[in-house]
This record gives C-alpha cells, sequence and structure tokens, in this order.
C-alpha cells in the first residue's frame, strides 16, 4: 500500500468519478484504475463498485478503508501546512540593539550560527547607548535589547543574561594592585577615565555621588564612553578608569592592563534581554535568544 495509491482512491470517492480523480491526481485513468486494483488484490476483496469505468459506490469493505484514507490525507495536509508555517517563520527580519562593548564581545558568536541557521532572515544590529536601546525597545523599533537591569524599566520584559561587576582598570604595577579591597579615597588620588556626564552612564553619576557624599576631590583627565579607548590610554599610563564588565573579556586581557574589583563599592549587576511584555516573540527571535544563553563566553 503505497500513499498515491491511497490519494488515487480518496479522490475517486470524493469525487465519484474516476475521470475527475484523474485529473486532480494528474494521472490518466487507466493509472488510476491500476492503483485502486493493486489495492483491493492486496486486501483481497473489493472496494469500489463499477461498471466499467463508471463509479457505482463503496462496498463496506470500501466505506472503511475510505476513512483510513481520510485520516491519511489529512494527516498529510496538516503536516504539510506545519512545514509551510515552519518555513515561513524563518524568513522576516530581527532587530537587534547593544552598546559597542556588547556588541564587539558577546555577540558575534551568536550572531554567526544564527545567519547560519537562519539566512533568510534579514537581521539588523545597532550600535546604540543603552538608555537609546530601551527606547528602541519601547518604542518597537527593535524586536530585542541588551542593556544592564538597572537601564531597564519595569515596564518592559527583563531576562537576566550575564553577571558583571565593576572594576578599575589600571597598568601593570599600578600602585593600587597593591592595595585590596581598593577604596574610594584610593580612586581619587589618580587621573581618572571617565564616561561623558550623560544620563546613560548611569556608574559615572554614582562614583561621583559617592564622592561627593565622602568630600572626596578627584580629577577626571579623559571623558570616553568606549571601553576599549578608555583601556588604550589606561595602558599608555594618561590615568585609570572604572568599567562594569564580565571577567575574561578577550580582547582586553590581551592587552596590558589589570582589573581590580570593586564589588565591595558597587552591587552586581547584570545584562538582561529586554522586550515588550506586548510583543509575541517570533521563531528568529527565540532562536536567536537561545544562542546567547547557550554562548556563555566573553563580557561586555
Amino acid at each position: 500500500m503505497e500513499f498515491q495509491q491511497i490519494l488515487g482512491f480518496y479522490h475517486v470517492v470524493k469525487l465519484q468519478s474516476f475521470t475527475g480523480a484523474a485529473e486532480a491526481t494528474g494521472r490518466s485513468q487507466s493509472a488510476l484504475s491500476q492503483q485502486i486494483k493493486a489495492l483491493e488484490e492486496e486486501f483481497e476483496c473489493r472496494l469500489i463498485e463499477r461498471a466499467g469505468k463508471r463509479y457505482l459506490g463503496l462496498s463496506l469493505q470500501g466505506e472503511i478503508f475510505f476513512s483510513f484514507a481520510e485520516s491519511v490525507v489529512r494527516g498529510s495536509r496538516q503536516c504539510r501546512e506545519s512545514l509551510e508555517a515552519i518555513k515561513k517563520s524563518r524568513r522576516g527580519r530581527l532587530r537587534i540593539a547593544a552598546p559597542f562593548t556588547t556588541l564587539y564581545h558577546l555577540l558575534p558568536e551568536a550572531v554567526k550560527q544564527f545567519m547560519a541557521e537562519f539566512p533568510q532572515v534579514e537581521l539588523t544590529l545597532l550600535d546604540r547607548p543603552q538608555s537609546v536601546v530601551v527606547d528602541l525597545v519601547r518604542s518597537g523599533d527593535i524586536d530585542l535589547g541588551l542593556a544592564l537591569e538597572k537601564s531597564a524599566p519595569r515596564d518592559l520584559e527583563t531576562l537576566r543574561w550575564k553577571e558583571v561587576e565593576t572594576v578599575v582598570i589600571v597598568p601593570p604595577g599600578h600602585p593600587l594592585c597593591a592595595l585590596q579591597p581598593v577604596s574610594l579615597e584610593h580612586l581619587a588620588k589618580f587621573p581618572l577615565i571617565l564616561p561623558p556626564r550623560r544620563v546613560q552612564h548611569v556608574g559615572r553619576i554614582l562614583l561621583e555621588e559617592q564622592f561627593r557624599e565622602m568630600g572626596i576631590d578627584y580629577r577626571i583627565i579623559m571623558e570616553s564612553g568606549n571601553v576599549e579607548l578608555s583601556a588604550m590610554y589606561v595602558e599608555m599610563g594618561l590615568g585609570i578608569t572604572c568599567a562594569s564588565m564580565v571577567w575574561g573579556l578577550p580582547r582586553l586581557s590581551a592587552r596590558k592592563l589589570c582589573f581590580l574589583s570593586l564589588g565591595h563599592l558597587f552591587n552586581p549587576e547584570f545584562i538582561c534581554l529586554v522586550t515588550r511584555k506586548d510583543k509575541a516573540r517570533s521563531v528568529a527571535m527565540q532562536a536567536f535568544v537561545q544562542l546567547l544563553l547557550q554562548n556563555e563566553r566573553g563580557g561586555i
């Protein structure tokens, strides 16, 4: 018993015509008659009552077999529809925004895997500060944002991804390397490289608030919103910088730098996947999120 035999039988019964069934299945009437005959020989009973090539009706056995054929054809259609739905879901677009450092250190491997698995999805990556990432998620201009948890308001959906810690970055042999733990008074003794004083750079705001509360004088020698740029000037000996990061950044680890924890001064943070609560996740988006959760290497 083959599927084409079942399909031919089904159409003969539904259309009550060998001629109509032949047209519907793209076969000759002779070939269709041979298929029915082969089924009847296999089951050793007559399934269709006919006079020559004229359809007369079903035998008792034919009615039983038609119920089976109907379920097979229906199942075949449902299967085809499901496969087509999956195929369509692997198209479309996925828009993601994240700060430069996250894009640079965390996403390359996941993006590479996603592009291989979803070549027909139009992927867009935007390099944006955290506050802009949040605004883009809220407005619906992007599907997925990556930002620190403290930057995401409660009206958005957040999923914790990687824990980050506040550190001070200094050159090897710097006096702070011999001081553990590092205090705010210790930090203020050296020129600081900090992000620009803008809302999206919450870390600088918190640091300066603590300096002011403790009456500590400090000097900012450079403003930079890019940790790679700041690290380069730290390596040159211009000053020291603070950053929120995941331990083990491969590209930063290659520089001649020391990373000293400030976890005793600042609570740990988390990079979160940020989405709108009222927006359903596409298959492509769910797949990308799973790739991120599986790839636990790198840092922000």
